[in-house]
């Protein structure tokens, strides 16, 4: 036994995104909502905008820094 079917959908075919989309503020909240929920714990409150690079800036630099005092220490415990 064989049959045919015929499988239809109604709705359009997808269109790319228009260019007014991609906008650097656009693009700026989403990395700022990106790194606040994933990297960064919001302290809750609300600083300014450079307070909040500033926050950043200091949250990327502390591991760097740590990991170099932990290397320091290591290189003067080997000798």
């Amino acid at each position: 036994m064989t049959g045919h079917v015929t499988f239809t959908i109604d709705k359009d075919d997808p269109q790319n995104p228009t260019p007014d989309r991609f906008i650097g503020k656009r693009f700026e909240k989403a990395l700022n909502v990106i790194l606040n929920s994933v990297i960064f714990r919001s302290s809750g409150q609300d600083p300014t905008a450079t307070g909040t690079y500033i926050e950043m800036g200091s949250r990327l630099l502390e591991p760097v820094l740590l990991a170099l005092a932990v290397l320091a220490v290591r290189g003067r415990i080997k000798r």
